[in-house]
C-alpha cells in the first residue's frame, strides 16, 4: 500500500462519519458516539499525517506551500471540533458548527486528493510511498488506541 491509499481510506471514514452525524439530531447516545468517533478519527489522522507525510514534504520546495496550507487547515478543524465540544448537542448551533466542520474537512480532503497527492507523488519515490504508508498506519492505530483509552 502507498501513502495515498492509506490516507484515502481514512478520508472515506471521515466523510461517512460526517454524513451520518449530519443526519442525527438532539443530544442522543448515538450522536455522542458518532461525534467521539469522528473526533478520534480526525485528531489521530492529523497527528499521523503530519508526522509521516507532511514532515517529509516540508523538505521539498515543490510541496512546502501545500504542506503549510494542510497543517493550517488541521488547526482550523481542531478549532471547529472545540466549538462543537463547547456547544450543547441539542441546540441548532451544534448542527451549524457541524456543517462548518463538514465543509472544512471536505474542502481539506479535496485539496489533498486532487492537488496535493499529485505533487507529492512526483517528489516521493515508490519506496518512500510504501514506507510512509506503513508508518502512517502504525501511528494512526496508536493514536486511535490512545484516544479510546482516554474516552
Amino acid at each position: 500500500m502507498k501513502i495515498f491509499e492509506a490516507l484515502r481510506q481514512d478520508h472515506e471514514k471521515q466523510r461517512l462519519l460526517l454524513k451520518i452525524l449530519a443526519e442525527t439530531s438532539g443530544d442522543t447516545a448515538a450522536r455522542r458516539e458518532y461525534f467521539n468517533e469522528l473526533k478520534a478519527q480526525l485528531e489521530s489522522h492529523a497527528v499521523a499525517e503530519e508526522r509521516h507525510f507532511y514532515t517529509h514534504l516540508l523538505e521539498k520546495d515543490e510541496t512546502i506551500a501545500l504542506t503549510r496550507h494542510g497543517i493550517a487547515e488541521h488547526h482550523e478543524i481542531d478549532e471547529l471540533i472545540e466549538k462543537l465540544e463547547d456547544t450543547d448537542m441539542s441546540s441548532p448551533a451544534w448542527l451549524r458548527h457541524l456543517k462548518s466542520l463538514q465543509e472544512k474537512v471536505e474542502h481539506h480532503l479535496a485539496d489533498e486528493e486532487q492537488e496535493f497527492f499529485q505533487v507529492a507523488g512526483k517528489v516521493l519515490n515508490d519506496r518512500q510511498k510504501t514506507k510512509l504508508a506503513a508508518q502512517y498506519r502504525q501511528e494512526m492505530q496508536q493514536e486511535l488506541e490512545a484516544a479510546s483509552a482516554t474516552a
